[in-house]
């Protein structure tokens, strides 16, 4: 039996004003294929993705922009 190694990375959503911002955030990323959690900080606006593949950055962003959010540049 293998432990598979999930994969982790980091964004910073710009936008994110209360818990509803990052309820929505964390529904829409957690849709995106693979994912296994993700944790939203309101404060930094830091978003951590755990996932079992290496995400492309694009399809976060389709999910935060679904979100109504986008990513810091």
């Amino acid at each position: 039996m293998s432990i598979e190694t999930p994969f982790r990375t980091d964004v910073v959503v710009t936008g994110m004003t209360c818990g509803h911002c990052t309820a929505s955030v964390k529904e829409e990323v957690g849709e995106v294929a693979g994912v296994r959690d993700v944790a939203v900080d309101l404060s930094t606006g830091l978003v951590t993705i755990t996932s079992d593949r290496e995400l492309p950055l694009a399809e976060i962003e389709a999910a935060v922009t679904e979100a109504g959010y986008t990513l810091a540049d």
